[in-house]
């Protein structure tokens, strides 16, 4: 992985502050900038993991940079700001806000089990709002250069069928990251950008508990970070991670058939209606 950065916000003596930072991509970032020498403060439910991810923290930080690692619940709004406090107390100024934390549990079709669906939007949806919420504010106030990181999800742009409330979770969190960046850019003078983390099949914490072992097509979390610094350095916005398995090429190609649905009049996810399985199959070899 990249131990260097060039972007302003990722710098030695800098702050990070990443939720779901015990494990995959968050605690892969944590890593990279304890490396680097920027401060992290990982955030997670899991408080046995936490500890385990605290000590690696603590190993690859550089001389100089300090870690730490807080209990936090991103669905409680309450938890979210006690967490933005321990930040200030402990580092001062916040740099980076990876909004990572995220939820993969199925809760069933549009119309079961209601607690589920609210259960899953509360992490992934709302934990974002609260992140957002929390520190944001704080990060304008400073003044200096900084990134919020939303990590969304393929699944949020394509929505294929199979978890709709986990698609309705990640769409929401793209639809709020774009009106985070359209706002801070109508701020005069501010430093401070949103970007969307869009991994593709990455093997994570959230995957092994199905697969022990990584599969082939998967990338690894260290080679999201990577892929997410260099697109940070070329100040991208949408920053859409390939895998081993599906290109660049492949997943404009989807995401073009998903926005055609609409201007098309498609059937909705035509993608997977069987009357345009051959329509779909051709165009991808266009």
């Amino acid at each position: 992985m990249t131990r260097t950065a060039s972007h302003p916000a990722l710098q030695a003596g800098s702050t990070a502050v990443i939720t779901g930072g015990a494990n995959g991509i968050g605690l892969a970032a944590g890593l990279h900038f304890s490396s680097i020498g920027m401060n992290v403060l990982i955030a997670d439910r899991d408080a046995e993991q936490l500890k385990v991810a605290e000590e690696a923290l603590q190993a690859a930080a550089a001389e100089g940079a300090k870690t730490l690692a807080s209990a936090c619940d991103v669905s409680k709004a309450s938890e979210v700001n006690a967490l933005a406090k321990t930040a200030k107390e402990a580092f001062g100024d916040i740099s980076v806000l990876m909004n990572n934390a995220g939820a993969g549990m199925n809760p069933g079709k549009p119309w079961e089990h209601t607690e589920g669906w609210k259960k899953l939007l509360d992490v992934n949806l709302w934990g974002v709002i609260h992140g957002v919420q929390a520190f944001v504010p704080g990060m304008l106030d400073a003044g200096n250069p900084g990134l919020v990181i939303n990590t969304g999800s393929k699944q949020g742009i394509t929505r294929p069928p199979g978890n709709a409330a986990y698609n309705l979770s990640k769409a929401g969190v793209i639809a709020f990251t774009e009106s985070l960046s359209h706002e801070l850019r109508q701020i005069e003078g501010c430093q401070l950008t949103a970007h969307l983390l869009v991994p593709g099949f990455t093997y994570t914490g959230m995957i092994s508990q199905f697969l022990p072992e990584k599969p082939d097509a998967a990338w690894t979390s260290e080679q999201v970070v990577d892929f997410m610094l260099k697109s940070l350095e070329s100040n991208d916005f949408y920053i859409l991670c390939p895998d081993n398995d599906v290109t660049r090429e492949m997943d404009e190609r989807r995401i073009q058939w998903n926005a055609d649905d609409l201007i098309k009049n498609r059937p909705a996810l035509s993608r997977w209606h069987p009357d345009y399985a051959d329509a779909f199959e051709a165009f991808m070899k266009k």
